[in-house]
Order: structure tokens, then C-alpha cells, then sequence
């Protein structure tokens, strides 16, 4: 099933979500040396990239959101679509309650801030790989017909346009 949302060819929602992914995983990362060091630039950079974080996830969300109400609902990628953006939808809240907890100190997060970022980062693991589960097992947001040798997606042709198998594929052995 092709994304509803392009640009340039290419589905928008997986282009953006690498930014929220990385600046609230990054912001984690941040919190540990901060703690271990006791550097507070640290942990105000890590209050700077959940904000920026929360932005990025809610903006790559409406584009998720349009791909997946394009799906017909009695499919299996609906179901996991649906706990997806549910998830995400979560991880967006525990980042923001975060973020909300650190406003007085931004330098120090406190304890809960942190294990609120720890959960928000774990449940983020899980619905990045219900994310890939959709694209790399279901298909979502791929070309019809795609392939090995598909023409460019700025080419105005389908991912079929003159197939020919030219090479076998070989399993690599271990």
C-alpha cells in the first residue's frame, strides 16, 4: 500500500520521524552523562531536545495519521498501525510530562523526570519496531511493484517500469 502523503515521491511520516526519535533518545543519553558528571549544561540541552523532540513527534503524527486512516480496517497493519500511533501518542506524553517537571531547573531533572524519559524511551523502542513491522512486513508506505531495479521515484514512472530480473539473488551464507 502506497503512503498517502508524499513528498517527492517518498512517504513524509518515516522522513520525520528520525528527528523525535533521536532528540528524545539523544536527551536520555544526555540525562545519563548529566548525572555522571554532574555537568547541568547537559541536562539543559536534554530539556531543549525533548521540547524540539515533542515538536518533531507531533508534526511526523499527522502524517502517520493520514497513512493510517488510508488503510481499510480489517487488516492486520490497521491493528498495528493503531498500537503504533497509540504508543506513540504515549511516548509524546511521558516526554511532555517530563519536560513539564524540569521547567523550574531545566539543569537538573529530577528523578521522576528521568524515569518518566527512561519509560517514554523503552515504549518508543517498542513502536519504532511496530513502525518497521508495518513498512518491512506489511508493506505500508512501499510502491506498488517495487523492486531491486525500480526506476527513480523524480522519473513520474511506477516502481514496475520496465522490470528485468538482472541479477539472481543469492542468500549470503553464515
Amino acid at each position: 500500500m502506497e503512503s498517502k502523503a508524499k513528498l517527492v515521491g517518498h512517504p513524509i511520516h518515516p522522513m520525520l520521524v528520525v528527528f523525535p526519535l533521536g532528540l528524545l533518545a539523544t536527551s536520555f543519553i544526555f540525562d545519563i552523562i548529566r548525572m555522571a558528571t554532574g555537568s547541568p549544561s547537559l541536562g539543559t540541552a536534554s530539556f531543549y531536545m525533548i521540547a524540539a523532540g515533542v515538536l518533531g513527534g507531533l508534526a511526523a503524527a499527522v502524517f502517520g495519521l493520514v497513512d493510517w486512516l488510508g488503510l481499510p480496517r480489517t487488516t492486520r497493519a490497521w491493528q498495528v498501525g493503531a498500537l503504533h500511533g497509540v504508543g506513540n501518542v504515549i511516548v509524546v506524553v511521558l516526554f511532555i510530562v517530563s519536560w513539564w517537571l524540569r521547567r523550574p531547573d531545566p539543569g537538573h531533572a529530577g528523578t521522576g523526570a528521568f524515569i518518566l524519559s527512561l519509560i517514554g524511551v523503552a515504549l518508543a523502542l517498542v513502536t519504532g519496531w511496530l513502525g518497521g513491522e508495518m513498512v518491512d512486513r506489511l508493506g505500508v508506505g512501499v510502491d506498488t511493484g517495487a523492486h531491486l531495479d525500480s526506476p527513480s521515484s523524480l522519473s513520474d514512472r511506477p516502481a514496475t517500469d520496465h522490470w528485468v530480473p538482472t541479477r539472481r539473488l543469492e542468500p549470503r551464507k553464515v
